[in-house]
This record gives structure tokens, sequence and C-alpha cells, in this order.
């Protein structure tokens, strides 16, 4: 396993299914994104782009992928600090490796990584027909507070609403 870089999450966590299967976090960098691309493709309709990816890292937003001992891509997410709030703006679990727990732990690391920098809300956008996602989020603990109309594009139609949903990571 690779030491984390002093801007890696400090979470290290055995596999939900295979105790014995170690992950762990590290920094995207460019020798990551040949990696990560065709997992963002496979995930999405309208997949960021290289260029999403490498602004946000000039950007210095938060940029972390979840690795498991064999070197594979589980999952990642991008995330933006603002005052004492945080938006995450994509977060990506493998196709392959779906329905395992992690997701959950891609957003407890975030949580962690939130709280680290103060912040006391969580804020992100999901499309409205995502269904799945949405009862990922709210299991996490997340409210839908709101919508934003015609937020995402849509291939087959008119654009899709956005659900608005946050989480108060303090009292």
């Amino acid at each position: 396993m690779t030491s984390p870089s002093s801007s890696s999450l400090p979470a290290t966590s055995a596999c939900m299914d295979d105790a014995a299967s170690l992950v762990h976090f590290e920094p995207l960098s460019a020798l990551w994104l040949d990696t990560l691309l065709p997992i963002e493709e496979q995930a999405y309709a309208h997949p960021w782009s290289r260029g999403n990816f490498q602004d946000a890292m000039v950007a210095g937003y938060e940029v972390q992928l979840l690795v498991d001992a064999n070197h594979q891509l589980l999952g990642y997410f991008v995330a933006m600090s603002v005052l004492d709030e945080v938006h995450l703006l994509n977060i990506t679990v493998n196709p392959a490796h779906q329905r395992q727990g992690w997701a959950r732990l891609l957003l407890d690391a975030l949580a962690l990584w939130s709280r680290q920098k103060n912040a006391q809300w969580i804020w992100l956008e999901v499309r409205e027909s995502n269904q799945r996602a949405r009862e990922v989020y709210l299991k996490h603990g997340f409210t839908e507070v709101g919508l934003r109309k015609n937020y995402y594009p849509n291939p087959n139609g008119p654009r899709e609403n956005a659900v608005l949903m946050s989480l108060k990571l303090w009292p």
C-alpha cells in the first residue's frame, strides 16, 4: 500500500465484504486520469471531461481517490470548500464495484475532510431521476431542501431538475 500524501485523508479501512482487503485514499494526480476517465464515462450519461478534472486539481479542490490494495480505483469524490460550507461536485463509485458500501465510505471521508475544514454544511445536487443516489444520501443524513429547475442536460429531451440536498455537520 502506498503511503498517503499530507493532503490525503487519513482513512484506511477494511473492505466491508472482505476484512483482509485494505483500501486507502489518495489525492488525484495526472497519473490517475487515464484510469479515472473510463470509469466516469461508464458511470454517467454526461461525464466530466479530462479538462474538468484538471481544472478541479488546478483550483485546489479536494479530489480524493478510493483505491484498493491491488491499486484498483473503487471510487472518488471532488469537493470545493467555501467559507463554512463544502459543495460536493462529483462522487462516483466504479460501476464494477457498486452496491458494496463504497459510496458510504466516500461520504464518510467527505464528512471527515469537511469537518477538518470547519465546515458547517455539505451541499450537493443530484438528478431528480437518480432515486438510488438520493436514497444513499438520505441514509447518510442528507436532507432534500430544494429543487433547481432545468439544472442538468438531458440527452432525451428537456433539461432535468436537480434536487438540492444538505447535511448539517455540527449541531
